[in-house]
């Protein structure tokens, strides 16, 4: 176990956008901030497909008043990885990378958190820490035989390795809508299955209508209310209406969402409703049930994904980086 470092004011578990906003808040305010992710910066902007645009404008995606100065309304995936590394280093922001966030235990003048990297074990001392890990990280399983092999994935991020092969998308909401429409263009056979009867309602308003459409002459085909029962050797297995079916694909996507990491902030812990692991929190303050523990970005959200994001989220940073400093005398 490695000695513990000095305290900081403001512990940030996660990189990503809503965390670089809180860490730069606290900068800001003239506190210190270290910001700890299991992966790199921005991993969830990482792992968007390749040629992704955001449907929210530039604008709407700045934090801590450093402007986003793109030629493009709306940025894509390439233009927003560097524009919030610069934000990191506009701010001089101390970033752990690859370093896993166990929990973290209240003390008298704070918080002790316990990490794993590669090279053991650490601690860090906080006097606040913010969790903001979003969802992304935890991509929602099926949970059926098979879905461990290499060509079932949980992630799509470009279409080209496809070309002239069969391809299946397993859910209906916008990643599986958009992805099966770029592999379609890119000379793909897609194949969508959905356990329900329909697309879903809360697809992108431009984007339902090309897939309906698509649907409707045959170009995409479809398997509604089908549930997938297995992943076999090249072969999906599923029911509909109480019958098998099986369909020969050359790889599968299973694009059904996410969850929030709701076993970390138990086990800091936070109080998180069983039905929709939405975490106790003051909306004012962003200050959970543990005194000096804050939520902030879509973690706040529980399983109800489609409620926050990066521009209804970029405020959080600032209400929870006044409470602190407020509480600390600065």
């Amino acid at each position: 176990m490695k000695g513990e470092r000095p305290v900081w004011d403001v512990l940030v578990v996660g990189a990503g956008p809503t965390g670089i906003a809180v860490g730069a808040e606290a900068r800001r305010a003239g506190l210190s901030a270290l910001l700890i992710d299991k992966g790199p910066v921005t991993s969830s902007l990482l792992d968007f497909p390749t040629f992704m645009s955001f449907f929210t404008t530039r604008d709407r995606l700045e934090i801590a008043n450093v402007p986003f100065s793109v030629p493009d309304d709306k940025p894509d995936r390439r233009q927003a990885l560097v524009y919030y590394r610069a934000v990191v280093r506009h701010y001089d922001l101390t970033v752990r990378t690859h370093e896993e966030v166990i929990a973290a235990e209240r003390t008298e003048d704070g918080f002790t958190v316990q990490t794993r990297r590669r090279d053991g074990e650490q601690r860090h001392r906080a006097r606040a820490v913010v969790v903001a890990t979003g969802y992304f990280g935890q991509p929602r399983r099926l949970g059926v035989p098979g879905e461990d092999q290499d060509w079932v994935r949980v992630r799509y991020r470009e279409p080209f390795e496809h070309f002239g092969e069969h391809v299946a998308l397993i859910g209906a909401g916008n990643s599986a809508c958009e992805a099966a429409l770029e592999l379609w263009r890119n000379g793909v056979e897609v194949t969508l299955i959905h356990r329900r009867a329909e697309i879903k309602p809360t697809v992108k308003y431009w984007v339902k209508p090309d897939m309906e459409n698509r649907i409707a002459e045959g170009a995409i085909e479809v398997h509604f209310d089908t549930a997938v029962e297995a992943f076999e050797d090249r072969e999906i297995l599923a029911t509909r209406n109480g019958e098998s079916v099986r369909i020969a694909v050359d790889a599968a996507y299973v694009l059904i969402g996410y969850s929030i990491d709701a076993k970390l902030l138990r086990r800091c812990g936070i109080e998180v409703s069983e039905g929709d692991l939405i975490p106790s929190f003051d909306e004012a303050t962003g200050e959970s049930n543990v005194p000096g523990f804050y939520v902030a970005g879509a973690v706040r959200s529980g399983v109800h994904t489609n409620r926050i994001f990066i521009d209804n989220s970029r405020e959080h940073g600032k209400a929870i980086v006044a409470h602190i400093a407020a509480r600390l005398g600065t």
